[in-house]
């Protein structure tokens, strides 16, 4: 029999088993894929969102299948909150191997011109100060066994730059990416790995927390593909298919990755 095959019935391994991760936006979309599919492999995980985001669902959902699972209510731009949250966490199971710095918004779309200084604000603490925040407290809870941060960024900001009037969403973005970066080489030390994920559409309701405004028309360049804007499925995404990648760099299967920037997207942000 091939090595590659496997035995009928043979057992699966569970690649972060009784490892504990901190997950936020944990929710919806992206992060409830992810916090779902670490905990069917034996993780012990945090549920990290405002009360109001659908957090109890994925706890009810995680309990179904013999899970643990546990709620903390938590606006990513509040460091009181942020730490409690993972304080609450630590507490919990007396360690911290896995935080995926998920949560996000789109924001206001618009040109610079128009772009209100709130609305850049507010991009810029949910994104990337929610990035920092989880990261900074994080650390002290890792510092001892080591373990697996993952950043959410985006192809916006690193490969693609035509989702016109986004400049606050890009920017944000582009700045997760070189903080993993710094993180990645600062924390090597504790053996304590970076790595930041780029996907490009994926389904999600994101959509919910983006404002287009009127002016948009006033700046945008019309962009277009004979044959979609997706080649490889001809569609976008499923946030199951960015949990695995989560997953992937969660575990021990990416031991010597780190400071890594990998894009998700089907070869979208190739055209």
């Amino acid at each position: 029999m091939p090595l590659t095959q496997t035995m009928p019935n043979a057992p699966q391994l569970q690649r972060v088993k009784d490892q504990v991760a901190f997950v936020t936006g944990a929710g919806s979309g992206i992060g409830r894929a992810a916090a779902i599919k670490l905990a069917q492999e034996g993780a012990k995980v945090c549920l990290a969102d405002l009360k109001e985001n659908r957090a109890g669902d994925v706890l009810k959902q995680i309990e179904s299948f013999g899970g643990q699972a546990i709620v903390a209510d938590i606006d990513v731009s509040d460091p009181t909150r942020m730490e409690a949250g993972i304080r609450q966490t630590f507490e919990q199971w007396n360690r911290l191997d896995i935080v995926f710095a998920n949560a996000g918004i789109n924001g206001t779309w618009t040109p610079i011109e128009n772009m209100a200084e709130q609305d850049w604000d507010n991009t810029l603490a949910t994104n990337l100060k929610g990035t920092f925040l989880a990261v900074k407290y994080a650390i002290p809870h890792m510092k001892q066994n080591g373990g697996s941060i993952i950043v959410t960024s985006s192809i916006n900001g690193s490969r693609k730059f035509s989702g016109f009037g986004a400049s606050a969403y890009s920017v944000s973005k582009a700045g997760q990416v070189a903080f993993a970066k710094m993180a990645a080489l600062e924390l090597a030390r504790y053996k304590i790995r970076v790595n930041v994920i780029c996907p490009g559409a994926i389904e999600t309701n994101i959509g919910e927390n983006t404002k287009k405004t009127p002016e948009l028309k006033q700046i945008e360049i019309p962009v277009q593909y004979p044959q979609g804007s997706q080649p490889l499925e001809h569609k976008a995404g499923m946030p199951e298919q960015v949990a695995d990648l989560v997953l992937f760099l969660a575990s021990g299967e990416s031991s010597h990755i780190s400071g890594a920037e990998i894009v998700i997207d089907g070869a979208e942000s190739l055209l």
